[in-house]
Parts: structure tokens; C-alpha cells; sequence
């Protein structure tokens, strides 16, 4: 969905028809940030500035002729070569490029854009040259369709020229932006600068990917699932990602900006409230005891779950140790990664699961054909198991860590007992060696397991005899429940925590826990969804695993309702048959119980 309003171009401008524009996504990562965008598809170049002094305009204007200049003698030299060698038909290619660079009227709106008004060459290249492409996007089916290819293969040259300089690395930007993509991996998103990346936006994805995951873990505001936008907007113009709404908002107004500016205090005044709580016991108001663990991704976040009050570390998805580096890590990188979150969590336990590769998270070292189906392909345990030395690396350095604090070990996508048996026989075997080369480890180790296939919620009581503890995955969960690609933004209606079918695998996981007295935890993003929460302890739960983010909210609706009360909800919501309804009634019961968070679900 798309909305415009008027929007002015700069200080001192009147309102112009390039409006402001609210595209609607999917919300992945709370929050909200304002600053200015840094554009990533083929090139991702940093428009440096806006707009330049008028004492400058003659120099920039040179400047923008000698840009022409040099990316036309390129065009023409490639134009030559590539005729040389594969005939005139093909260096036709380049002669459009070269008709369409020293289009009169191109060129007259760009000399206009900087005598007029004043911008910087690379803004006013990359605003026309985009206006362009999406003129010829929007032809659809038209044989002109594709020169938006071409039309953006010359802003990338006249950009390149003007710069004077490669890409900006996003784990090295020079300031604040806000990253726009047509898509983000896992591992790109894993090597955002933290510092400078004040949220993101993209055209693809949904919600559980594993991209959504790592915003949460780095506390960005994300939108994800926009639809095509990218031509819409140019480097460095002010943008704002509404993770809360699932909003991003391009050229905002001033009274929009105002608005979300006020926004971003209440959150942080939310967020001071909230702080009063870290050191409360995580208690409903009958006086039942939960237990709020958090998940992470990477060993810095350790220091934000214990400032936040986390007893201890639910999930700790070591696959970002592969997704992080270039080399496969060794067996070194994987024990001081561990030792370094199980000494700040002191004696509190740590779970650490095994690698969960494969899919969308395709990690260093990692050589497996995904096939049309990744999701449902070789991935995770079943990866493992086929990459034995990766494995017993893995598995050598968390039984080291297990030598010096409280760490258990977990296994991901388990779908049959014969996996969980060869699993635990290859822990078996590393623990050997171990012994036999005199290294210390925790004998006693708890090894559990994810609960993420319905088929494993149907057959849970046998896997329970053999683990010591299971974790309800409910991102895998929902997708294999729903028949529902979490990364798909064309199916992304489907893909629904709150759906009664979901609800009711763990109500059966749940069940199946309690009376065979293994403790049960549930970790995908759910857990951290304050709207599930009451639903959640309805069914059961007593022990949540969430992003460090989500902590203190979690325990504010924990503190603010009676079991009692939880059931009950629980009862009617299992009643309805659609998602739809059953989150209107969870999110009504919210508002009665914790109001200021409400303003944010």
C-alpha cells in the first residue's frame, strides 16, 4: 500500500510534486529510525550530500561535465571492445548507453536540478536517473521495460566517476544511515556496523527469516516485505523505518518527522520505566515463578541480556560464528566465543545449539547444493551429520565451555529419533576424546533438543525419554505447520503465530512435557511477541527465551496478570478458528493489562 503527500524538496523550496511516500511491509524488529538512506543493490554507493552552496554551483556543474565525459569515453571504449570481439550487434548494447547519457533533455534536468536548486551532482544523478527507470519499470510487459536496467547501469558509472571511490563496506560506514536493500542475507545483516546502521528496509522477506532474526538481535528497527521501492528513492534523502508498524516512510514532511521524532522519545521513556523492573522477580501477580532467558546471536549481546535482568541464556545460535567470518571457524574461534558468554553469565545456565545452517544461512566452509526446496533440503542436524568434522569441531569446544560455567547443549530441527540417537552417539564419541586427552568437561552435560516439526509434536513423549529438555522453535514450526515459506512476502498472510493450528501443536508439546517432567522452553520470535505472552502462560509455559530486547517486556505482562486469568483467555482463544480473530482478542486482553505496551504491538 502506498500513500503520497506533498512534500518540499529543500530549505527555502516550494512543494514540488516529488511527494512523500508510506510504503507498507512487515514489521520483523521494533523501533523506529530517521535518518538518511544508504542504497544497496548492484553498487550501494553513499550519496555524501544533498545539497551544495551557491558559490559552488559553477564548480559542480564542471564537475557533473567532466562525469559525463569520462563515463562516456568508457561506454565507448567497452562499446568498441565488445564489438571487436563479438560483432556490432553486441556493441549496440553500449550505443543505447551512450544515446541515453548525452540525452539533451537528461542533461538539461541535471544542469537545472544544481543551478536551481541547488543539489549536489550525485544526488540530482541518482534522483533523475531513478525517476527514469521507474518511468520504464512501469511498462510492465513493454520491450522498453528493460532499460531500467541501463538507465541504472549509468547511474552507477556517473556515480562511480563522481565519487571518485568503491562502495562504502557496511561493516565500515563513515555515519549514521539507514540501510536500503532489495534484499539482505543473514550474513549481510550479521555484518551491519552497529554503530552506524540505524535500521533497514527491504523490498523482499518476511516474517521468521532468519534476517528478521538478526535485526532483533541487534535491537534495529526493520521493515522488511515492501515491494518494489528502491527507484523511489535516492541516496542520502531522509527516510524513516517504522518497525513497530511496519512502515517506511521516503521524503517525509516535517509534521511526519515532528510525529516520529516524538515516537522515538516515547519509546526511550517506555524504555526507562521498563529499566525498574531489571531487578524484580519475574513473577505473575498470583505469585507463580517464570523464567525469562534470552537469545543471541552473537557473544556482545551477552552484556545487554545481563544488564537487562535475563536469567540466563535460553538460545545461543552459534551458526553466526559461520555467517560472521570468511574462514570456517576452528575449534579455538568456537571455544572463546562460548567461554566469553558463559563467564558473563556467571553460574546461570547457557544453552548453546549446534550449527542451524543451510536455507537462507549459508555460513563459511559450507558447500551443500540447496535444491528448490532449502527449507526442507539439507540443512541443520541433517548438515551436521553429514559434515562430521565441522560437527565434532563444534562439539569439542562447547564441552570445553562446559568445563567452566553451567552450559547445556542443544540440537537443531530434530525430525526422527534415529537422528537424535546418531547425534547424541557422535557426542558420545567427541566426549571420549576428550577424556582420553585428560581435557575437562561437565560429564553430567544436559543435552535437549528443538521441537520445531509437527510431526516430532505428534511423537513427542518417545524423544522425551531420551533428552533432558526440549525448546519449541515456533519460526521453523509455524512455516512446516502452515505449508508457509517464512521469507516469501507473497505468502506472508499465512505466516501467523497466532494461528489456532499452531496454538494447538504447543498446547500438545506443552502437555506432553509437563507429564513426563521435562522442562519446556519456547524460543522463536513468538516468545518475544508481548502479545502472545498471556496466551503463552495460558498454555503452560513457564519458561520464555527471547530477544535481549524483549526481556523486561516479557516481565512486565508476566507481573501484570494472574495464571488464572491466562487460562482463561487461553480457553476462549482455542475456541476460534482463525488467526485473525485470535489475535484481535489477544491484543484487546492486552490493552486491559499493559496499556504502554500495547501502543506498540
Amino acid at each position: 500500500m502506498l500513500y503520497h503527500e506533498p512534500v518540499a524538496d529543500g530549505p527555502g523550496c516550494a512543494p514540488s510534486t516529488y511527494l512523500m511516500q508510506r510504503l507498507q511491509g512487515i514489521a520483523v524488529s521494533p523501533g523506529v529510525a530517521i535518518g538518511e538512506a544508504l542504497i544497496i543493490d548492484n553498487e550501494g554507493f553513499r550519496i555524501p550530500r544533498r545539497f551544495v552552496a551557491r558559490d559552488a554551483v559553477q564548480d559542480e556543474l564542471e564537475r557533473l561535465r567532466q562525469a559525463i565525459e569520462a563515463v562516456g569515453r568508457e561506454i565507448e571504449r567497452n562499446r568498441d571492445a565488445v564489438a571487436s570481439q563479438l560483432g556490432d550487434q553486441y556493441g549496440a548494447i553500449f550505443s543505447a548507453h551512450l544515446q541515453i547519457l548525452l540525452d539533451q533533455q537528461l542533461n538539461g534536468q541535471l544542469t537545472e536540478l544544481i543551478r536551481e536548486q541547488h543539489y549536489s551532482p550525485e544526488y540530482a544523478v541518482s534522483r533523475t536517473l531513478r525517476q527514469y527507470a521507474k518511468v520504464f519499470q512501469s511498462l510492465d510487459n513493454s520491450p522498453h521495460a528493460e532499460l531500467a536496467n541501463d538507465i541504472f547501469d549509468i547511474e552507477q558509472r556517473l556515480l562511480r566517476n563522481l565519487l571518485g571511490r568503491p562502495r562504502e563496506e557496511l561493516s565500515q560506514l563513515s555515519s549514521p544511515v539507514i540501510v536500503l536493500a532489495h534484499s539482505l542475507t543473514p550474513s549481510e545483516a550479521a555484518n551491519l556496523d552497529r554503530e552506524k546502521v540505524l535500521g533497514f528496509a527491504t523490498e523482499t522477506g518476511g516474517p521468521g527469516g532468519h534476517t528478521a532474526i538478526v535485526a532483533e538481535a541487534l535491537e534495529l528497527p526493520a521493515v522488511v516485505g515492501t515491494g518494489r521501492f528502491l527507484a523511489d528513492v535516492s541516496g542520502g534523502e531522509l527516510v524513516i523505518v517504522d518497525g513497530d508498524q511496519g512502515q517506511v516512510i521516503l521524503r517525509p514532511d516535517e509534521e511526519t518527522i515532528a510525529r516520529y521524532r516524538h515516537e522515538v522519545e516515547e519509546h526511550r521513556a517506555l524504555a526507562v520505566r521498563l529499566e525498574l523492573l531489571r531487578d524484580l522477580p519475574a513473577t505473575t501477580a498470583d505469585g507463580t515463578p517464570i523464567q525469562i532467558d534470552a537469545n543471541i546471536e552473537f557473544p556482545g549481546e551477552v552484556e545487554a541480556c545481563a544488564a537487562r535482568g535475563a536469567q540466563g541464556i535460553g538460545l545461543y545460535r552459534t551458526e553466526f560464528l559461520f555467517l560472521s567470518c570468511n574462514a570456517e571457524p576452528d575449534e579455538e574461534v568456537h571455544y572463546q566465543a562460548y567461554a566469553r558468554v558463559v563467564h558473563a553469565m556467571k553460574d546461570l545456565p547457557v544453552v548453546i545449539r549446534t550449527v542451524d545452517l543451510g536455507a537462507d544461512k549459508i555460513g563459511a566452509g559450507l558447500r551443500t547444493d540447496q535444491g528448490d526446496n532449502p527449507e526442507l533440503g539439507l540443512r541443520s542436524i541433517r548438515l551436521s551429520l553429514r559434515n562430521l568434522p565441522q560437527f565434532r569441531t563444534q562439539l569439542r569446544a562447547v564441552l570445553r565451555a562446559s568445563a567452566i560455567g553451567n552450559v547445556r547443549l542443544m540440537f537443531p530441527l530434530i525430525t526422527t529419533l534415529q537422528e537424535l540417537r546418531r547425534a547424541r552417539a557422535v557426542l558420545a564419541e567427541v566426549m571420549q576424546d576428550l577424556e582420553d586427552e585428560a581435557i575437562p568437561f561437565d560429564r553430567n552435560l544436559s543435552v535437549g533438543m528443538m521441537v520445531e516439526v509437527p510431526g516430532v509434536v505428534i511423537m513427542l513423549e518417545r524423544f522425551l525419554e531420551e533428552v533432558d529438555f526440549i525448546s519449541i522453535g515456533t519460526n521453523d514450526l509455524i512455516q512446516y505447520a502452515l505449508a508457509v515459506d517464512r521469507g516469501n512476502r507473497d505468502v506472508v498472510t499465512l505466516y501467523n503465530a497466532g494461528d489456532p493450528a499452531v496454538l494447538r501443536l504447543i498446547d500438545l508439546a506443552l502437555t506432553a512435557a509437563r507429564r513426563a517432567d521435562v522442562p519446556a522452553a519456547l524460543c522463536g520470535q513468538m516468545s518475544g511477541n508481548t502479545i502472545y505472552a498471556m496466551i503463552l502462560l495460558g498454555l503452560g509455559l513457564r519458561q520464555f527465551s527471547v530477544p535481549p530486547s524483549a526481556i523486561l517486556e516479557i516481565k512486565k505482562i508476566t507481573r501484570s496478570v494472574t495464571l488464572s486469568q491466562c487460562q482463561a483467555l487461553a480457553r476462549r482463544a482455542m475456541q476460534l478458528d482463525n488467526a485473525r480473530d485470535v489475535n484481535v482478542l489477544l491484543k484487546d486482553e492486552m490493552r486491559k493489562v499493559a496499556p504502554e505496551l500495547a501502543l506498540f504491538a
